[in-house]
């Protein structure tokens, strides 16, 4: 179980400590594209290693067919 009081206390004084640096937290939100552009390289990697692509192409062939029925 976490201590939310304990882990709450740590970033007080993380932000005692950093504040006088001029060092800023990011604030936690990030544009979808700039997210888009972070995930689809990796997910374009792992489709091609893991062979995803053929299954894609497999499946939607089989929709083809239902579809053309």
């Amino acid at each position: 179980m976490t201590d939310p009081q304990g882990r709450t206390a740590l970033r007080a004084r993380w932000r005692e400590r950093v504040a006088p640096l001029g060092v800023r937290r990011p604030s936690g939100t990030r544009h979808p594209l700039i997210a888009v552009a972070m995930a689809l390289p990796l997910a374009v990697l792992l489709g091609v290693v893991f062979g995803g692509w053929e299954a894609v192409m497999t499946q939607a062939s089989s929709v083809a067919v239902l579809l053309g029925r």
